[in-house]
């Protein structure tokens, strides 16, 4: 008896028992043991049997559903492992942010015009923000002159496309006592004027000199019951490009209660949940740790700032960028000792430990708090994470390897491969270094940070394979991976990041039955239109939560959000402690 079958037995005689079988499938199933079938079934929200046609179909029965999947393709639930979730709302909604990406907004004159547009909707006073702005795009940075321009009235703060860089109008600055003579915080900075006078342009930690100010100002308070909406509706995006799990890089309470709302109104989408660093000591006095929760929401980490942007071109590096002589980037504000504290309170209350990190030298003081924690207080499989983990090197990809850390990588050339080029060739070649990470046999994991670059799996995969920015340029060639590789980049190995790969990441029978139906086999298409694959079909534990017409076409799936991005740095710094 061959091991197949012996599992298909296996299966069909726990129950005679399906509660539907799909059948005339292409199944990538990511499970070594079966890679490839042609049908499974369901039963009770999990696979319960994977095998050909004829296997399967002798499960049909009086009230079995059986599904003809007429030849299209089918892989696991794809994994986002870390994004900010938004509501969405629609244009005219009072909660609407005014997107400034360059697909909307194509230069100064334009973006003027839209903030003016939100600003003359929004009583005087009241916070007036805009999204993810590009100054590649635009030429340069907006400042406050430009956002002048479009109100005096209210406090203007939009942000880049990093995340990471805000831009501010002259009435923030003045309400938030920034001068001249305000001098550059630890981690941060102001561009300024001439005459040493801010021009509304932060970066980094300088934006905590706004926090006070503009947690008080604020958006209009979204209604909780109308918020609740707005995610419902992002997350359903989310299972359009076939999204059945995601990671939500940092929160506290209050966006805890907000998710859980959201899943007992029937969200899409399993969760998994970063509490911010602040919110440590409340948690640990809870007695809570990682893997708290239940299927559908659970705790995975504590989420750490510990450097700077790499899209924003602010990382901290060991060699100058290579566009400016002399500039290494902002060094973080924790020094190494406060770093190595943090991280041994964290791993001895036994979470898993998930850093935002890009430079290398901001990547080697993670490594060194993490190898300090567990020289003291061995735990042998931790999974401490480093997100982004962007500039790497051969000696820190080998110490990432020995200390069993995951990387996730950014997947995001097809957005920002032009602003990479300030890193220079010879340092792109281990710029998100999944080729070489797989073959090192280090773990790795897949993310958007939506909305950073577009929670969408299928162009992130693409973007894997290619390595291509929207203008065709390839970008640290090297480092490209196989179709296969990449699904399951982005559906076991994002299983494996929050200990739940014995559980889902795989069609495998025992396991969550989350998968996603594909129009096209993204192994024999042209690499360059995997983007366009349309999702026919998104099912979360057996039960199907998108389902697209005969004529969908894949969409964009950027979202608009609030000002706050990669890493939420600054939405930290103003709610953990709520």
């Amino acid at each position: 008896m061959t091991k197949s079958i012996a599992i298909f037995l296996l299966a069909a005689s726990a129950a005679c028992a399906a509660d539907a079988i799909y059948v005339n499938g292409v199944v990538i199933t990511v499970d070594q043991s079966k890679p490839y079938a042609e049908a499974f079934a369901v039963t009770n929200g999990r696979f319960s049997a994977v095998g050909s046609n004829a296997e399967i179909r002798r499960l049909a029965g009086p009230g079995v559903q059986v599904v003809d999947l007429h030849g299209m393709t089918v892989t696991p639930g794809f994994n986002d492992v870390h994004l900010h979730p938004v509501g969405v709302y629609e244009e005219g909604s009072p909660y609407y942010t005014p997107w400034l990406g360059p697909d909307k907004v194509h230069n100064m004159s334009e973006l003027v015009a839209a903030l003016k547009a939100k600003a003359d909707k929004t009583p005087a006073g009241e916070l007036v923000g805009g999204s993810r702005y590009d100054d590649v795009k635009l030429g340069r940075h907006p400042n406050r002159h430009d956002l002048d321009q479009a109100s005096t009235t209210h406090p203007i703060v939009i942000s880049h496309a990093s995340g990471h860089i805000i831009v501010v109008n002259s009435y923030v600055l003045k309400a938030s006592g920034i001068t001249s003579e305000t001098k550059d915080p630890p981690g941060g900075s102001f561009d300024r004027d001439p005459d040493g006078t801010p021009n509304g342009v932060i970066r980094e930690a300088g934006r905590r000199l706004l926090a006070r100010f503009t947690s008080r100002v604020g958006e209009p308070r979204v209604p909780f019951d109308q918020e609740v909406q707005g995610y419902l509706r992002c997350f359903r995006g989310y299972s359009e490009r076939g999204i059945t799990s995601v990671g939500i890089a940092g929160g506290n309470p209050g966006s805890f209660r907000l998710y859980q709302a959201v899943r007992d109104a029937g969200g899409p989408v399993r969760m998994g949940f970063m509490f911010s660093e602040g919110n440590f000591p409340q948690l640990k006095a809870m007695g809570l740790r990682s893997g708290f929760g239940d299927d559908l929401l659970r705790i995975t980490s504590m989420k750490v700032f510990h450097g700077n942007s790499f899209s924003g071109r602010t990382c901290w590096l060991s060699e100058p960028y290579s566009d400016r002589p002399g500039y290494y980037g902002i060094p973080p504000a924790r020094s190494q000792e406060d770093l190595d504290k943090a991280f041994q309170e964290m791993h001895d209350a036994g979470f898993q430990i998930a850093t935002h990190s890009n430079g290398d030298r901001e990547i080697d003081m993670v490594l060194t708090a993490i190898e300090r924690a567990q020289a003291r207080n061995p735990r042998p499989d931790a999974r401490h994470r480093i997100e982004h983990a962007s500039v790497m090197t051969p000696a820190l990809l080998e110490r990432a390897k020995k200390d069993g850390v995951i990387l996730v990588f950014h997947s995001y050339m097809w957005e920002h491969g032009d602003k990479l080029e300030s890193y220079g060739p010879e340092r792109l070649r281990l710029v998100h270094a999944y080729r070489t990470a797989l073959d090192m046999g280090i773990h790795v994991a897949g993310h958007s940070d939506s909305t950073v670059s577009a929670a969408d799996p299928l162009l992130r995969i693409q973007d894997m394979v290619t390595r291509k920015s929207q203008n065709g340029k390839v970008y640290g060639g090297n480092q490209k991976v196989t179709v296969e590789e990449a699904i399951k980049v982005w559906t076991l190995d994002g299983a494996y990041a929050t200990f739940e790969e014995k559980t889902k990441g795989s069609i495998s029978p025992g396991k969550l039955a989350d998968f996603v139906v594909l129009r096209k086999d993204p192994r024999k298409i042209d690499p360059d239109t995997i983007k366009d694959i349309v999702v026919d079909a998104t099912y979360m534990g057996g039960n199907r939560v998108w389902h697209a017409g005969p004529n969908t076409v894949a969409r964009d799936m950027r979202l608009p959000d609030t000002f706050y991005g990669d890493g939420d740095e600054l939405e930290n710094l103003i709610h953990d402690n709520e």
